[in-house]
């Protein structure tokens, strides 16, 4: 397979089962068309998406594709589950090329990402991103302000031997709360209140970034888009 990043000289080469001197003639005679531009250089780096074309023929077109799914509880966000339906079943079958861009529990619900764009899902996912997720969190026990005040300090998890970044706690109600995090980590929502003896009822993942689950949407629900700013 065809590294993403390549040179252009180089894919056609091997699209084409053809000789360097053979896709040197190619483009010297103007026969390569990279983003409906004439390419004449073959040391071009090409991208998930270059439109690519040679003789007239369209070697590859791939477009992006971005989804926003409401994941229902139960659901495990995976591409592939021995044990559990996945995220990807709940969509039609031209779309399970997908992958995931942050994943949610298998009891949590709410806004799940998709992509078949590797470089936007990393902006979505690494922890230097620090892009906001803001989730909607019931608990046990009434909230306190020593919880407030601990989740914007940040807490320390000792099995891994860090402290979490600050995260904001809106207090809604007694037992309800917004959770807003910059970062990602295991279990990190249940982790923070079980730092406080109160265990964790459900979570709800409303918003990642600017993209928001939609109000009238409904578990099982799906957008696709083309472009991620037009969720």
């Amino acid at each position: 397979m065809v590294s993403y990043a390549a040179r252009l000289d180089k894919f056609i080469s091997q699209e084409l089962s053809y000789k360097k001197r053979q896709v040197q003639l190619l483009l010297a005679r103007g026969l390569v068309i990279l983003d409906d531009v004439v390419c004449f250089d073959g040391e071009q780096i090409i991208g998930q998406f270059s439109k690519i074309e040679v003789e007239g023929k369209l070697l590859r077109h791939h477009k992006p594709i971005y989804v926003m799914l409401y994941k229902p509880a139960g659901i495990v966000s995976a591409t592939v589950d021995d044990q559990h339906t996945t995220a990807l079943e709940l969509l039609p079958p031209k779309y399970h090329h997908l992958h995931i861009a942050g994943r949610l529990d298998l009891h949590s619900t709410g806004l799940l990402l998709l992509s078949n764009d590797g470089q936007w899902s990393r902006k979505i996912t690494q922890p230097q991103t620090k892009l906001a997720k803001y989730y909607t969190v019931n608990v046990t026990h009434p909230i306190t302000q020593d919880q407030v005040d601990g989740f914007n300090e940040g807490i320390y998890f000792a099995f891994e031997n860090l402290t979490t970044l600050p995260a904001q706690l809106h207090v809604l109600s007694q037992t309800t709360a917004q959770v807003i995090l910059k970062e990602g980590r295991y279990h990190q929502i249940k982790r923070m209140f079980g730092h406080f003896s109160n265990p964790v009822l459900d979570i709800h993942r409303t918003q990642v970034g600017h993209i928001k689950l939609p109000i009238d949407f409904v578990p099982g629900d799906y957008k696709v888009v083309s472009d991620p700013m037009h969720f």
